[in-house]
């Protein structure tokens, strides 16, 4: 059977090393790899020594402690954004054979492990002359591991907003640790991020989770807000937790971030891994969240019923809110999957009501061709069309999201005003907000097996001694990102990518764009973009 070498760590002196700070404010470790297994030596970057060879790649940290960013480049433009290790910041810890190759269930597998040098492109579509671009570490398994099962005590967590697969993914980082590592001290923290100083804790098994995967929701409960950062870390520290998983958005994700970091300061032997969160589909890197599969099933029966109301009555108009916030890929891909829908509204594409190729005018054209329509809209669509009535504006939850006003009753007020009032026109107009019921079911086969590989492959993670990383799928190979990668920013549909394209030709709705709104959208998607082999390093490790 194939198997990988030991992970080549950062020698204990180069990583900790503590020259005087450069003018760029970084440390560049250069590598000169021999058979996988680097000779590492620091420098600074203004030193004089020759640059690495052509089968050479480079490492950039920062120095200042909070800096976590891991990059290593290579020929033709490859750069890794790697995740931190354990090993990173502690010295001489001592490793152990992975038990996994030890397990019956493994032993029809070809190679038990991951290949050390395994990486995922983020971009899968280039042309020939084209730099290898951005990669991410491959997730899985690996040879060795930096903890005992016995010593193992982890935590589990579930912050913000709830999700189809909560329970799942709960259940499956519960049955990986035991039935593939022999964990049996697992933690469930109640209530969100406060449970760790507020709430009671839950020791979790196999038997306990057994079933759980068939109820929505949490078994955990969850919050938003109540992030504390010395307290969390405090409670950790004294509970004796070495691993703990998080499971949620980009706001939890960012506190993930801000927990780590406190870990890594304190210098404490504790794996922190996050599996990212959000039926909204919005959170950037990845190619899907978990849940959103559901969540866009779920959307159909909303739709389905809203159709049958309005094709069964004299122009019948069906208007459906769905969840989407500042995103609408929720509302995009239950249009398209539903093949009922005449109009589709989301928040990246603007639209307005009255006049030439106004929503009225389209909305009065297919209830004369058809008798009856069906309307889809997202909730963060038409923001600011009604930002004058919306006395919430500057008002936020606890995550710090705004509070917007239900755009759903106000379209829906807005139609019945304008045809029965203006147009003298008589519509049947029925809404229908499932809003939190598309949320709130357990997960369908797709999310069910989807949840199983993100739950595997952040304890695979974790016991192999990574941490400050999030779990996703990229180009449909499961990996480990850095958190400051799935929140730097919000993933929106693109609406100058072929995919609204074919929404558009699916409804056959107008775009409701002007050119003005063409050239903006196409500055907006050029901007995050960065020049070949160009990678944002982050000096002071904030997030």
């Amino acid at each position: 059977m194939q198997s990988e070498a030991a992970d080549p760590r950062i020698d204990a002196a180069a990583a900790e090393s503590h020259e005087p700070q450069s003018p760029t404010g970084r440390q560049i470790i250069d590598f000169e790899l021999r058979n996988s297994l680097p000779r590492v030596r620091a420098t600074s970057p203004s030193s004089a020594d020759p640059p690495p060879g052509p089968a050479a790649a480079s490492l950039v940290m920062g120095t200042d402690p909070g800096s976590t960013l891991k990059i290593v480049k290579g020929e033709f433009g490859y750069v890794l954004e790697d995740v931190p290790h354990l090993t990173d910041y502690l010295s001489d810890l001592p490793t152990y054979p992975n038990p996994i190759k030890e397990n019956p269930a493994y032993s029809v597998v070809k190679q038990f492990f991951v290949n050390q040098d395994d990486t995922v492109p983020k971009k899968v579509v280039v042309q020939k002359d084209s730099p290898r671009g951005i990669h991410f570490r491959r997730a899985g398994p690996r040879q060795r591991v930096y903890f005992e099962s016995d010593d193992v005590n982890a935590c589990i967590v579930t912050c913000g907003g709830l999700c189809p697969g909560l329970n799942t993914v709960i259940r499956e980082i519960i049955c990986g640790l035991s039935y593939m590592y022999g964990v049996d001290k697992v933690l469930g923290i109640e209530g969100g991020y406060r449970g760790f100083y507020a709430r009671n804790t839950i020791q979790l098994t196999p038997k306990s989770v057994n079933d759980i995967h068939k109820r929505g929701g949490t078994i955990l409960s969850t919050s938003r807000g109540g992030h504390d950062t010395l307290k969390i870390v405090d409670n950790i520290q004294d509970r004796g937790i070495n691993q703990v998983y998080i499971i949620g958005g980009d706001g939890t994700q960012k506190g993930a971030a801000a927990i780590f970091e406190e870990i890594r300061r304190r210098r404490l032997k504790v794996a922190v891994a996050g599996i990212p969160k959000t039926i909204d589909n919005d959170i950037a890197v990845i190619d899907k969240s978990f849940g959103f599969d559901t969540a866009v099933e779920e959307a159909q029966r909303a739709i389905n019923a809203a159709h049958v109301e309005a094709e069964s009555v004299e122009n019948g108009i069906g208007v459906v809110k769905l969840m989407g916030r500042y995103s609408g890929f929720i509302a995009m891909y239950a249009t398209l999957a539903s093949r009922d829908v005449d109009c589709c509204l989301i928040p990246e594409s603007p639209f307005y009501l009255e006049g030439k190729g106004g929503l009225y005018e389209y909305i009065e054209k297919r209830l004369k061709e058809n008798g009856h329509m069906v309307i889809v809209v997202a909730e963060g669509a038409g923001q600011d069309l009604i930002i004058e009535s919306m006395k919430s504006m500057d008002h936020e939850d606890a995550s710090g999201n705004k509070l917007l006003l239900d755009v759903g009753l106000w379209l829906s007020q807005g139609i019945k005003n304008y045809f029965t009032s203006r147009q003298k026109m008589t519509i049947n107009l029925k809404y229908i907000d499932p809003t939190y019921m598309i949320r709130a079911i357990p997960s369908n086969a797709s999310d069910n097996v989807y949840c199983t590989l993100l739950a595997q492959s952040a304890v695979h993670g974790a016991m192999a001694g990574y941490t400050g990383f999030t779990v996703g799928l990229v180009n449909g190979r499961q990996t480990y990102i850095p958190f400051d990668r799935v929140t730097e920013k919000r993933n929106k549909v693109v609406i100058t990518d072929r995919m609204w394209a074919r929404l558009l030709s699916s409804t056959n709705q107008p775009s409701f764009l002007s050119s003005k709104d063409v050239e903006e959208a196409n500055i907006r998607e050029e901007q995050p973009k960065q020049t070949s082999g160009e990678v944002k390093c982050m000096e002071n490790g904030s997030t």
